[in-house]
């Protein structure tokens, strides 16, 4: 048994001030976490889209209504008490004696700012709420306060209210505490500099300490509405390579690390003080053709979509290569999301797909491939060029950055690409408006990248987020999976597994199946 606390946490607590313990392992208050954070560009949730970002949001934030983690297609009532639905509108009643962490109450005030605010300053994560057809000149006459504890959300979108109850549970519709962050406006910016690096709101934590590219510091809200959190602290320390994560674990220097590969993974499998989760996610991984390629026009016939299913190596990737990181999933809706198809028509069937291409007199089949030279992605190209070669179809890969790849794929300069997509709110729609999505008015969804054009799917896409009986969106969802499975320049093949390790001594650690979906709260140390 250590006498001493480890390293990481040590010097991380000496950094923020605090007497080290004399106890052993990282100290008993807290939770030290290690993963990458080099993708945080804010914590106000008005911007911050990336994945650490919206993992801190359930733990800093709540919304009007949240998915239930264990169950994410039941909306649980939040900061709203009640609500009552309408055609085009959704009145809501605020929890009594709600607080922020700042001790100021929740008021209808706050819901209307904070709703507001996303749609005034206009950053990444604020067309999830202009769907409603709200744009800054006119948010404020759509959310108006009832009375002291109500507050009415409207609309004029052809859209019924379990959607716009969807939309309201994405972090971007996190309320924050107007009287703490207009105290730190500047500049008309909503006290958007000022919560970059801070937090106003109502969640089990509150930010006590944010460095860029460093650290984030977490420190319990005792008084949240959520319930007072069961450690004091949540330390999340920027440790960019997966086997350095790996090592800290192992040494006890952290409790939890996120985001291992496949290697790290298995070789910490059977760890003395380890235990290792393979959870669900809801990232979807395809291989994309550009459907309007002039230097190779057999990438836009149905037919060399159609030969590529039947080239994809599915099990062998998700289970050979990946060793169980990923499952098959041959739909746009990830398992776990209403209505998602399960079935599974196509199989690695390189002879058949051979037949295909020969009947279509496509005499030389090939592509190249750009592909970020990061894994999975890379690892994935690699095996689709060896099982495509099987069926005569030759691939050449060109690896990149992953900045550039997905620049030059927004730009329409490829060929083929082998990417990812994840839901940006816990609704069928989130990814029908990406891949059965193409309107004629510059939304540059995963169709328009495709340079696939498909009127008659825009219609039923638009259909189903309008349909406000539950079964029959539904059906159209799972209609709308068919038309893309069968003939679209996309061959959706695999869902991705989140694989984490904390030390054996944590427990109460949940974590869904989408990105914003982790939760502190329960965390707690045995002794």
């Amino acid at each position: 048994m250590k006498t001493k606390t480890t390293l990481l946490a040590a010097s991380l607590m000496l950094s923020l001030g605090f007497a080290l313990p004399s106890y052993a392992k990282t100290p008993n208050n807290t939770l030290v976490v290690a993963q990458s954070l080099d993708d945080i560009t804010s914590l106000d949730p008005a911007q911050g889209f990336e994945l650490s970002s919206v993992q801190s949001f359930n733990n800093l934030y709540q919304r009007l209504v949240q998915s239930n983690p264990n169950n994410p297609t039941e909306l649980q009532p939040t900061l709203a008490a009640s609500w009552k639905a309408e055609q085009h509108s959704l009145t809501f009643t605020l929890k009594s004696g709600a607080e922020f962490a700042s001790g100021n109450p929740v008021r209808p005030e706050d819901v209307i700012f904070s709703l507001g605010r996303v749609v005034k300053l206009n950053l990444a994560p604020s067309f999830i709420l202009t769907q409603l057809g709200w744009d800054k000149n006119n948010v404020d006459t759509y959310i108006t306060k009832v009375s002291k504890d109500q507050v009415k959300v409207s609309w004029d979108a052809d859209v019924g209210p379990s959607f716009v109850l969807s939309l309201l549970s994405a972090p971007a519709a996190s309320i924050v505490d107007e009287k703490s962050v207009m105290a730190n406006e500047k500049d008309g910016d909503l006290g958007h500099a000022w919560l970059n690096a801070n937090s106003a709101g109502s969640g089990p934590f509150k930010i006590k300490k944010y460095v860029p590219h460093q650290i984030l510091m977490m420190e319990a809200n005792a008084s949240s509405p959520a319930g007072a959190p069961k450690l004091k602290y949540v330390l999340l320390k920027n440790v960019p390579d997966a086997a350095t994560r790996q090592l800290l674990l192992e040494q006890g220097d952290a409790d939890l690390v996120r985001n291992l590969g496949t290697d790290q993974y298995f070789s910490l499998q059977g760890k003395k003080g380890v235990k290792t989760l393979n959870l669900p996610y809801a990232s979807l991984y395809y291989l994309m053709f550009n459907a309007e390629n002039a230097s190779n026009p057999d990438l836009g016939k149905p037919e060399f979509w159609q030969a590529a299913r039947y080239a994809f190596d599915y099990k062998g990737i998700a289970d050979d290569l990946m060793h169980g990181q990923f499952a098959v999933q041959q739909n746009f809706l990830p398992v776990g999301f209403n209505g998602a198809l399960t079935d599974q028509p196509f199989t690695y069937n390189p002879q058949k797909a051979a037949k295909i291409l020969k009947d279509a007199g496509i005499k030389n089949p090939h592509f190249k491939l750009v592909v970020s030279n990061q894994p999975p992605y890379l690892d994935i190209a690699q095996a689709l060029q060896a099982s495509f070669a099987k069926a005569g179809i030759d691939v050449e890969l060109i690896p990149g950055v992953s900045s550039q790849i997905a620049t030059d794929v927004k730009s329409h300069k490829y060929e083929a690409t082998v990417t990812s997509w994840g839901p940006d709110y816990f609704d069928p729609h989130t990814n029908a408006s990406a891949f059965a999505y193409n309107p004629e008015n510059g939304s540059k969804t995963v169709a328009w990248r495709a340079n696939w054009h498909i009127p008659a799917l825009n219609k039923l896409t638009l259909e189903a987020r309008a349909e406000t009986d539950g079964a029959k969106r539904t059906k159209i969802y799972q209609e709308l999976q068919r038309d893309v499975r069968e003939s679209s320049p996309f061959v959706i093949g695999l869902q991705n597994k989140k694989l984490v390790a904390l030390r054996d001594d944590i427990q109460g650690y949940v974590q869904g199946i989408t990105p914003e979906m982790v939760f502190y709260k329960n965390v707690s140390k045995s002794e």
